[in-house]
């Protein structure tokens, strides 16, 4: 019996260290695609990253440069959902001012089940989407895409550790790179807190 408890513990501990092996290989490939080609390791601004798109473009965000950015995590089953509606009614009025970025994520309620195509055309059938969308993504815990990694991390983005609560947080990034603003699901879109940061 005692031998069995034994067999039975090793197998536990060998199954946990394959779990753990697969999400740490998942998170170095990950890394591994965003490392910049100029020999740097380690993602320094948000300028470093690139990622695709929902279509499989790869984005190369240094060609954001001078330009806002407002980030949101999005989910297609959410109370928060008909946010899109305000989303694209920002990237028509102020696209001058500010990229609208939409980054699909099943993190909160399995509420973004969907492959990239359906929530690509959910967005453009239900809220007519011609904002940038990218690749679906997770925004916290072990498998935390290296984009919310900086997004969350003071270390990195010099002030903020607040990851996304809930689908549609918003966190709002300057000419120049540097986070400005953390938004909380509940600010909308064209919530005057973000339209006079944007507009400054």
């Amino acid at each position: 019996m005692k031998l069995l408890f034994t067999l039975l513990a090793m197998l536990a501990m060998a199954c946990s260290a394959n779990d753990s092996s697969k999400r740490l290989a998942s998170m170095e490939a990950q890394e591994a695609s965003l490392i910049p080609t100029n020999g740097k390791t380690m993602i320094e601004t948000i300028y470093d990253i690139k990622m695709r798109d929902i279509d499989g473009n790869e984005v190369d965000f240094s060609t954001f440069k001078g330009k806002k950015l407002l980030l949101v995590n999005v989910a297609s089953k959410c109370g928060y959902t008909p946010q899109y509606e305000g989303l694209q009614e920002l990237h028509e009025k102020h696209g001058d001012k500010v990229i609208v970025m939409g980054f699909p994520a099943n993190n909160f309620g399995g509420q973004e089940p969907g492959t990239l195509e359906e929530i690509k055309d959910f967005c453009s059938s239900t809220y007519g989407v011609s904002f940038p969308m990218f690749e679906k993504i997770s925004v916290k815990g072990v498998d935390k895409h290296p984009l919310y990694r900086w997004l969350s991390d003071k270390e990195l983005n010099g002030w903020n550790n607040s990851e996304p609560s809930w689908n549609f947080c918003k966190y709002l990034i300057d000419e120049e790179g540097k986070l400005l603003k953390f938004f909380p699901s509940s600010v909308k879109p064209m919530d005057e807190e973000i339209l006079s940061l944007i507009k400054a």
